[in-house]
Order: C-alpha cells, then sequence, then structure tokens
C-alpha cells in the first residue's frame, strides 16, 4: 500500500461532502481501462433505463425510481404530474397531522405505526434510525415489520394507551402481500379491542385498484397514496413508502430528495474515475471475480447508520440473486451482504475476519463529524470520537496486512442530504453491477416462488385441520398423509403438527415411543 495509490484512487465530490477510497481493492492499473467495454453498455443500459425503456420484462413495467428526485426525468407529462402531485400530499397529509388538522381519536397524533414488510419497512426503518432524534422527532416511529404475533404483540405493548394518537401507514403495492394484511387485521382487532375506529386512524400506501385500496376506500380511511408498479419495493425509500413517513417524523423529505438527485447527477458521468457508482461497481466486480466469489461486509462507523447494512442486504441481494442471466443461462449470480457497526463488530466478528476464511470484502462507511455539540476528553486531547476513528482505521491496517480487500465511503455528517446521497449511490451502483454481470437487476422470481410455497403450505394446514376434524380417531402422520394424498410430505405435515398443538387450534398430541406412532387429534 503506497501513498502513490491512495492519491491515484481517492475520489473526493467535495460539493456533496463524499468520498471514496479504492485503492485498496486489489485490481491492477489496466483494470479500469480492460473495463471500459463492459461499462460502456452499463452507461446505456442505465440511460435506456432512465428514459423509460421496459427494464422488467416479466411484468412489462419500466423502472423509474430515478424520476422521484427529479421528475422532469418521466418520459411522460402524466408520469410527473403523478410524481409531483404524489410529493404535494405527503407534505400536505403532514402538514395537517403536524398542525392538529387531522388527529386520532384521543388527540394528536404522536405516533406511527407502519405495517409492511421487506422495502416496505427496510428503507423507513434505516431512514428513522439515522436521522431520528427522541428528543426533537414530531411522530415517534413504531414497526409491524413480520408476521410473528409475538413481535406485533411487543410493539402494541409499547403504544399501550396510546393508540389513539397513533398512525398506522398500511404499505404493500399488490395489497395482497400475507405478511402486511396479516399485520393489518392484527392492529384493526387491537383498536377494536378497546373501542377506537381504526379506519380513522389509517392511511394506505399501495396500488390503485389493489386489495387494500378497495379496504381502504369502502372503510374510509384517511388517505391513500399510490405505489406504482414502476417502482420496485426495495429502491421505493424516495416515493410515499419513505417520504410520508419520514416527514411525520420530522425529517426535512427535500434535503432526502435534493441528496439523491445531486448523486444521481455525479453518477451520470462516462468518465468513471469520476463516477462513484461507477467504481463502486466495478470494485464489486474485481473483489468477486464477477460471480459473487466473496461476501460484501458493510461496516459504518456510526450508530445512526446501524440499519444500513441490514437496508443493502435487500437492495442488492434482491437485485443481484439470479439463477440465470439475461440471455437465459444459468449462472446464479449474487452477493452476500452482512455487517453492523463499528467498533462493535470489532468484538464480534472481525477476528474472523482479519484470521479466518478470506471469503469477503469490506465496505467501510467513515463519518467525519463526531456530534453537534464539543466532546469531552477522555484521554489528553483524545475523545471517544477519535477511539472510534482510531478503531476503523486500525481494523482496516489490520485487514489489509492479512491480505483483507476494503473500500471506504466517507461522508461528513449523518444528514438527510447524505443519506439521499448513499441510497442513491448503491441503488446505481446495483444497476451498473448487474450490467457488468448480463442480469435483470429489476424482477425477483425466486421472491415469487417462495410467496406461491408459503401459500400452498397454508393451505395444506387448512386440509389438515379439516381432515383431523373429520376423523373418530386419532390419525398419525403416515394416516394423515394418506388421507391427503400427499405421502412424499410426511415431514412437512409433522412440523406443521408440532406446531398446531401449541397454538390454541384444538389439536392433541398422544405421545408415543417413535415419531411414527404418535397419533394427533382435535377434541
Amino acid at each position: 500500500m503506497t501513498w502513490e495509490r491512495f492519491s491515484k484512487y481517492y475520489l473526493e465530490l467535495r460539493d456533496l461532502n463524499f468520498a471514496l477510497d479504492i485503492s485498496r481493492i486489489n485490481f491492477s492499473d489496466s483494470f479500469l481501462n480492460d473495463m471500459q467495454q463492459r461499462m460502456k453498455k452499463a452507461y446505456q443500459d442505465m440511460a435506456n433505463l432512465e428514459a423509460g425503456a421496459i427494464a422488467n420484462p416479466d411484468e412489462n413495467r419500466m423502472v423509474g425510481h430515478y424520476w422521484l428526485r427529479d421528475s422532469s426525468l418521466a418520459p411522460t407529462p402524466e408520469l410527473r404530474l403523478e410524481i409531483n402531485s404524489c410529493l404535494d400530499r405527503v407534505k400536505q397529509i403532514t402538514a395537517d397531522i403536524h398542525n392538529g388538522k387531522i388527529t386520532g381519536a384521543s388527540g394528536n397524533f404522536i405516533n406511527y405505526l407502519i405495517i409492511g414488510i421487506g422495502g416496505s419497512a427496510l428503507g423507513p426503518q434505516f431512514v428513522a434510525d439515522a436521522l431520528g432524534s427522541p428528543k426533537q422527532d414530531k411522530l415517534t416511529p413504531y414497526f409491524f415489520d413480520n408476521t410473528d404475533p409475538d413481535g406485533m404483540d411487543r410493539t402494541l405493548d409499547l403504544l399501550e394507551g396510546q393508540l389513539g394518537q397513533t398512525l398506522v401507514i398500511v404499505i404493500s403495492k399488490s395489497g395482497g402481500t400475507p405478511e402486511t394484511r396479516n399485520g393489518m387485521l392484527e392492529a384493526k382487532a387491537a383498536y377494536q379491542k378497546i373501542g377506537i375506529p381504526f379506519a380513522r386512524h389509517a392511511i394506505a400506501i399501495t396500488g390503485v385498484g389493489s386489495k387494500l385500496d378497495t379496504v381502504a376506500t369502502e372503510e374510509n380511511w384517511l388517505a391513500r397514496l399510490p405505489m406504482w408498479d414502476w417502482v420496485g419495493g426495495r429502491t421505493s425509500e424516495l416515493a410515499a413508502v419513505g417520504l410520508l413517513p419520514a416527514a411525520l417524523q420530522g425529517i426535512c423529505i427535500d434535503s432526502l430528495l435534493a441528496g439523491a438527485a445531486q448523486m444521481d447527477i455525479a453518477t451520470r458521468t462516462e468518465e468513471t474515475s469520476q463516477n462513484p457508482a461507477a467504481l463502486l461497481a466495478l470494485m464489486w466486480f474485481s473483489a468477486t471475480k464477477g460471480e459473487g466469489k466473496k461476501d460484501m461486509v458493510v461496516l459504518p462507523y456510526k450508530d445512526r447508520l446501524m440499519l444500513f447494512s441490514k437496508y443493502l442486504q435487500q437492495l442488492i441481494m434482491e437485485s443481484l440473486g439470479k439463477e440465470c442471466d439475461i440471455d437465459g443461462a444459468i449462472v446464479n449470480q449474487g452477493i452476500a451482504v452482512y455487517g453492523n457497526k463499528g467498533s462493535t463488530d470489532q468484538h464480534a466478528y472481525v477476528q474472523q475476519l482479519r484470521e479466518g476464511v478470506n471469503n469477503f470484502f469490506v465496505i467501510f462507511i467513515e463519518v467525519l463529524k463526531d456530534r453537534e455539540e464539543n466532546s469531552i476528553e477522555v484521554e489528553k486531547d483524545v475523545t471517544s470520537g477519535d477511539f472510534l476513528q482510531g478503531f476503523y482505521l486500525g481494523t482496516r491496517d489490520a485487514l489489509h496486512e492479512k491480505g483483507r480487500q476494503s473500500l471506504t465511503i466517507t461522508i461528513q455528517q449523518v444528514t438527510p442530504e447524505s443519506v439521499g446521497q448513499l441510497i442513491a449511490l448503491f441503488e446505481r451502483s446495483v444497476g451498473f453491477y448487474a450490467s457488468l454481470i448480463n442480469i435483470n437487476a429489476y424482477h425477483q422470481p425466486g421472491v415469487e416462488a417462495g410467496k406461491k410455497a408459503a401459500a400452498d403450505i397454508i393451505d395444506l394446514e387448512k386440509n389438515l385441520l379439516q381432515k383431523l376434524r373429520e376423523s373418530d380417531k386419532a390419525l398419525s402422520v403416515e394416516e394423515l398423509s394418506i388421507k391427503l394424498g400427499l405421502e412424499p410430505q410426511k415431514e412437512l405435515i409433522f412440523k406443521l403438527l408440532n406446531r398446531l398443538i401449541f397454538n390454541k387450534k384444538g389439536v392433541h398430541i398422544n405421545l408415543n415411543n417413535s415419531i411414527e406412532d404418535t397419533t394427533y387429534c382435535i377434541k
């Protein structure tokens, strides 16, 4: 590692208070030039995307999340009007709630509860944690981001006595996402239990004409905001999905959008050495050999960015994890992403990163400003923040000594602008990398397959309960599999039964010496 290499490959965008250091990725000095033909195609693919080309042939739809922060880029006047109108409605709803024009059954809203999953929760959670402050938040955020009953109970416990001042935001593009529907029904039940009208506290963010849209219309919810088919869930943070919660919390969404727009401009240049998203994608390609051979470890040295790796897991892994390339060849592509925060991770898994299997590269995120106020000295001329940077620099060097690759993103401080920049940077990097490896980043057949499999299992559980109700004797797994015509599915039947006996559906177990002889019945 030399000063000359660092100086050569350190990109500073002073207007954005942003820098990228790629010098500790092991690429040759000819690499960027060697990749120019591939990057030329990637630039063209991105230009086509932003111009409104059909980017997802599976669903015959465009992909337009870049238009959200600059509606003038949208390919039709109608789309530009929709984007601007939605932003105006977000601001108006927020103002009406903040000034008390819209209230809950028990007074002004003091909380919001987001019900969503995947991109409908991960982006809002990341931004809420990164930019929120308990002393300054106008509404306190809570989340149902799973279909775990105990998890929802824990959240409702925190909201006990406050539901009449809690706004519920239900987010689902299709309006039929099971986890989100379940969360909505659980929330409805909680409101009904205390005699408070749910509709008076509910806003839907969904596709026009969806199941959720229909429910919200029929029940006269407070408001409905759009989820367009040309914005994927994992790139929806700068649509109503993320903007409404952020605005309600008191975060400046204009600054969030402005930061993303600034990064979009910076990442449109075709001068690769000056394009941070292109460089990031190329470093992923170099580190993983373009085949996902190494994992991506995201280590932000800032508590406020703790959820960034979780957000990036979906953005990157759902976008890049594909069985087939665009030509239909089986390639099994993807990059595994994990991480938490520094310096916490130095007491968790950095030991393995330094001395264990070398199957990763690290993205460090450095934040220069420690806090708004001056810091105390914990040693002579040394603050807690000095230690934090010391741990970051020390870890980077310790990994480098062992031949572990890393790159560093540096921002001045965590602000709406810088968070918007980070979102836009990784969105475009994903697009570029997908072009480099010839895959479609904008569909998710594996996710849809998982949803179908889950639906099939729910149907099986219903049939299983029906067979037990119809039987006049206790039945073994073997007998049930025969009655259901699903003899190859004995293990699945056993797993369903094993849970049902603990969840008050009347299923009882008659234990025997082996699971083959154990029987089940409904009393």
